[in-house]
């Protein structure tokens, strides 16, 4: 039998994305998540599907998703709320294993505790979409054109025209603040605080500002350049306000090491969850576009190179980025196991085509 694509979420915001995106590039995916009636809207909406009902708070549930060899995609979020049980199920099953997550803490986990047990199993590919392939693909391409000099790279993320956050972002960024982030500093990964720094990228002929935040970068970046000593990613959402958020930040800081401070914040953020499903009308989607920069450089500070993309609106590009993945896994494009970055997973060239399908094109200064 084939390896099937299940898509766990199917009903949330980017889970409808994604499923319209697999239908239309020929994917038959299996419509998994916790209503029925909303699956089954879904399914006839695409022209029959199959579909099955899981929920994360049964993870026998979602377990029984999956075999062996097959791919199961998650739009399910807050992931640090309702992460656990789809990456589980995966490695227990030794499933092929994508999200759409952008939550530092849980991208941690996947790395630091799923992988070691996925080596030999399965791939678990996290933060495939906005967050963070569009930096990884421009940080690797930015490494390679910079060469061995290359001892550090900064990857900010922006978006342009307007469009707003879809429900399920506003919940899984509810209560990131409060919790522990990282980065990658003198040639190791270290603790850090989300907005413990503000750097400045030119986009649009303007310099845009953005506050550090944990990515998969973090991880994958050096397993390609060995010699980097330094990753910084950066997310340009809040413009101006990113030195309020960056204030903010440091205030939250202290809050954070309070007992049950952390619980509290996962507490609202799946409070927000439940009424996750909305988000940016088409127009709004059509009006809007992702910007990231990649800038390498060497041991004196001087910059090596530079990798400018622009793409789609965020959930649009994170919904061809998941139906792209998901086919290329159950097709076996995937090149390794364990816990793996986009450029390790699927390799430059094939990342470099992916972007392109999805509308993410390398840009010039002046563009």
């Amino acid at each position: 039998m084939p390896p099937r694509v299940v898509l766990f979420g199917a009903t949330g915001y980017t889970g409808r994305l994604t499923a319209r995106e697999l239908r239309a590039t020929g994917t038959d995916a299996v419509l998994a998540g916790r209503d029925r009636r909303r699956l089954d809207a879904l399914a006839d909406e695409l022209g029959g599907l199959e579909v099955a009902v899981a929920d994360s708070a049964r993870p026998d549930s979602v377990r029984a998703l999956v075999g062996e060899g097959d791919v199961l995609v998650t739009t399910v979020g807050p992931f640090l709320v309702h992460g656990q049980a789809a990456v589980e199920a995966a490695v227990a099953a030794g499933a092929h294993y994508l999200d759409a997550t952008g939550e530092p803490p849980f991208v941690r986990r996947v790395f630091d505790e799923l992988g070691p047990r996925a080596e030999g199993r399965c791939a678990l590919v996290p933060a495939f979409g906005y967050d963070f392939v569009p930096g990884n693909l421009a940080g690797a391409l930015a490494l390679r054109e910079a060469g061995e000099e290359a001892t550090a790279v900064a990857v900010g993320y922006f978006a342009s025209g307007g469009g707003g956050f879809s429900t399920g972002t506003l919940a899984s960024g509810a209560g990131m603040l409060l919790e522990q982030s990282f980065a990658w500093r003198g040639g190791r990964l270290v603790r850090d605080r989300v907005a413990s720094r503000v750097r400045a990228f030119p986009v649009r002929g303007r310099a845009w500002l953005g506050v550090s935040y944990g990515g998969s970068e973090h991880y994958a970046l050096p397993r390609l350049a060995p010699g980097l000593r330094d990753v910084d990613v950066y997310l340009g959402w809040f413009g101006r306000r990113s030195r309020a958020v960056q204030a903010a930040a440091a205030v939250g800081a202290p809050l954070a090491r309070v007992p049950g401070a952390r619980a509290v914040g996962r507490a609202a953020a799946a409070a927000l969850a439940r009424r996750t499903g909305g988000g940016p009308e088409e127009p709004a989607r059509q009006a809007s576009r992702s910007h990231v920069i990649a800038v390498a450089s060497g041991a004196d500070g001087r910059e090596l190179a530079r990798v400018r993309l622009r793409g789609p609106n965020v959930y649009t590009l994170t919904a061809g980025l998941l139906a792209w993945g998901a086919r290329q896994s159950a097709a076996g494009g995937l090149q390794g196991t364990g816990a793996l970055g986009p450029v390790e997973a699927f390799g430059l060239e094939a990342l470099r085509g992916a972007a392109d399908a999805v509308g993410l094109q390398r840009i010039g200064a002046d563009d």
